[in-house]
């Protein structure tokens, strides 16, 4: 089946500024070094993979914050969306299933369908307007997401457990295709869908929503709704099939990608990576994508703590989790050479403590899960405050600079405890490099160019700093050389000429 065209909003290299605050080791053997001993981290000249997007969810604080004041509201948005904020060029939307049988309110979204089969379009204002916001900033990704479909199509008649009935794949697939149209009409195309969101987990409990989707059914509802889009005339892509797991995404996509008229509808691959892979499974990840002609994208992860990288409740707002943060992302642009990184959620209000006394301290109550945190009890305390975590940093030393169309080079010789993500965009070098240790470490990388480098832009974020500016690395030839602080991570933004 020939390949869906795109659009693409215009894209640009933001450089950061202080303004965005008004908004809210040892060396191993094997490593090279320069004469005055500094570890040398050598970019391969080659690109390994372009990069589509970087993004979070409107996954479900925009049923919060939709009731905050006007100014909050478009503080929100700027904070996420502008390029004094995180200027994200993905926004993760839910389309609702109803919430029925939901026992968590703000984990209840609308859907659109009406009991006699026709739509009611004025549900779900809060998550209506913040796609409407992440449209007029111009946001190049905006991404529909469904956990569950409407609750009449199911097999229990619920928004969480069980399945969708087979008998209602055509159903949903002209729903959801009605959902983009309706959308596209109203200034926020949906470039994207995925239909089916973690479909290993039903989430029975009713927490949340949730719907099973087995092997044998999610091409069928590829087809579906890629053949509902198509008799609309659209442009909007398939993404698939968000499994929870790398070890899921590995094992499932070849069994129901490779069945016959699927793979044409497909855009991109999507995994989460909840069960802390190893880096072998983040390669094979990169394998699978490779199998089939596709881009992956790592599209939703959060909730690690108390030091590792695995699920674990925690309240952590400190550089302490923003670096395991940035390691993550490292990892699924390096290890599994994915094309986007998503953080699960933008907003959360799990911070497990009085939000006025605590927000700024760690607890073992609340859950990382937000970039940004809000009062849960802001509806009998009138609370309408903000609070920044190190994680909102830390995704900005990404998302502000690493725009789409990025090209990922691939860096050897980085010394234990040291990171280096290396990307080249239209004759400028963006260099990530994350600081784990406690002490400052001397780093000088090889970008392997005989055109003059400049320094263009050098931001951090640390225990003390926000984007805050930094010294320009020092440039030799085609290598540049820089000391980290200690728990730091440090944007280059380097130019070249010819």
């Amino acid at each position: 089946m020939p390949r869906i065209k795109r659009r693409h909003r215009a894209r640009a290299l933001l450089v950061g500024s202080a303004t965005a605050l008004a908004l809210a080791g040892s060396l191993t053997p094997a490593t090279p070094a320069a004469a005055d001993g500094t570890p040398v981290a050598r970019v391969s000249p080659r690109s390994a993979q372009t990069i589509d997007n970087i993004g979070a969810s409107g996954a479900w604080w925009v049923n919060d914050v939709g009731r905050f004041s006007p100014a909050v509201r478009a503080q929100t948005a700027r904070l996420l969306f502008s390029r004094d904020g995180l200027a994200l060029s993905a926004y993760r939307y839910n389309i609702g299933g109803g919430g029925t049988g939901v026992t968590t309110p703000e984990r209840a979204p609308d859907d659109f369908l009406r009991a006699d089969g026709g739509y009611d379009w004025s549900r779900d204002p809060g998550g209506r307007l913040f796609l409407q916001y992440a449209a007029r900033y111009g946001v190049k990704d905006l991404i529909g997401f469904v956990n569950s479909a409407p609750a009449e199509w199911k097999t229990n008649g619920k928004s969480c457990g069980d399945h969708l009935d087979a008998a209602k794949e055509k159903d949903f697939a002209r729903y959801i295709a009605d959902v983009v149209a309706h959308f596209a009409a109203k200034g926020a195309r949906l470039d994207y869908i995925s239909p089916f969101n973690e479909p290993t987990n039903s989430f029975a409990e009713c927490g949340q929503e949730g719907m099973l989707v087995g092997v044998e059914q999610r091409d069928d509802i590829v087809r579906a709704l890629g053949a509902a889009l198509d008799a609309r005339g659209g442009r909007t892509g398939i993404i698939a099939d968000e499994s929870s797991s790398t070890d899921g995404f590995n094992n499932e996509v070849p069994q129901w990608l490779s069945q016959p008229g699927t793979a044409g509808y497909v855009d991109k691959l999507a995994h989460h990576t909840y069960n802390n892979p190893s880096d072998a499974s983040r390669t094979q990840v990169g394998e699978t994508a490779k199998s089939f002609g596709k881009p992956s994208w790592s599209t939703e992860i959060c909730c690690f703590g108390k030091g590792g990288t695995g699920w674990a409740q925690e309240y952590d707002p400190t550089i302490d989790n923003a670096l395991l943060m940035s390691r993550i992302i490292h990892k699924d642009f390096t290890v599994a050479h994915d094309s986007a990184f998503h953080w699960w959620t933008a907003l959360s209000n799990k911070i497990g403590a009085d939000a006025q006394t605590g927000a700024d301290t760690k607890n073992d109550q609340g859950w990382n899960d937000g970039l940004i945190y809000y009062d849960p009890d802001y509806a009998t305390k009138g609370n309408q405050r903000l609070y920044m975590t190190k994680r909102y940093y830390a995704l900005g030393q990404y998302s502000k600079f690493v725009r789409p169309g990025a090209a990922l080079h691939e860096v050897t010789g980085a010394p234990s405890g040291v990171e280096v993500t290396a990307f080249q965009d239209e004759g400028r070098w963006v260099l990530v490099v994350n600081n784990h240790h406690s002490a400052a470490s001397d780093l000088t990388v090889d970008l392997g160019t005989s055109t003059r480098l400049s320094p263009l832009s050098a931001v951090r974020t640390s225990a003390t700093e926000n984007w805050a500016r930094a010294a320009s690395p020092r440039i030799s030839g085609g290598s540049v050389s820089a000391s980290l602080p200690g728990r730091s991570i440090t944007t280059f933004v380097l130019g070249q000429r010819g």
